[in-house]
């Protein structure tokens, strides 16, 4: 399986704006955006769904929008106002397969959770792309 390709990271000031893309091959029920700052544990940022739910964390709900071009299978997340804490390696992932329920960004011991009850986690990671915000 061909895992998923980001782009889109970069340098930017306290209050300044990125977009980050990531490819995916193949069928997903479930794509998000997680983030790892270093020395602190992998975070969920937002997901969006094949239904097109979407979820965010609370520290970015308002700031950061995600979306799918279904022109060029692209997922973006669009980041306005970054702050230095948003500074991190960014990193897509998604879920192959799935079920009737609305998909998760948590993470605990290092996973990272579609659905955790159910223990399903996102099973195709890219590589990252970091993310710099300056104050």
């Amino acid at each position: 399986q061909v895992p998923p390709v980001e782009s889109g990271g970069g340098s930017v000031q306290a209050g300044g704006s990125l977009r980050l893309s990531c490819t995916v091959a193949g069928y997903t029920f479930c794509m998000g955006w997680f983030r790892q700052a270093p020395g602190k544990e992998r975070e969920g940022v937002a997901m969006l769904d094949n239904k097109g739910n979407t979820r965010y964390a609370t520290s970015v709900k308002g700031r950061f929008t995600i979306s799918k071009d279904n022109a060029t299978k692209s997922l973006d997340l669009h980041m306005s106002n970054l702050q230095p804490e948003d500074s991190a390696m960014y990193y897509c992932a998604a879920l192959v397969g799935g079920g009737n329920w609305v998909c998760e960004i948590g993470c605990a011991g290092g996973h990272c959770y579609a659905n955790f009850a159910l223990g399903t986690q996102y099973n195709r990671w890219g590589q990252g792309t970091q993310v710099t915000v300056s104050s």
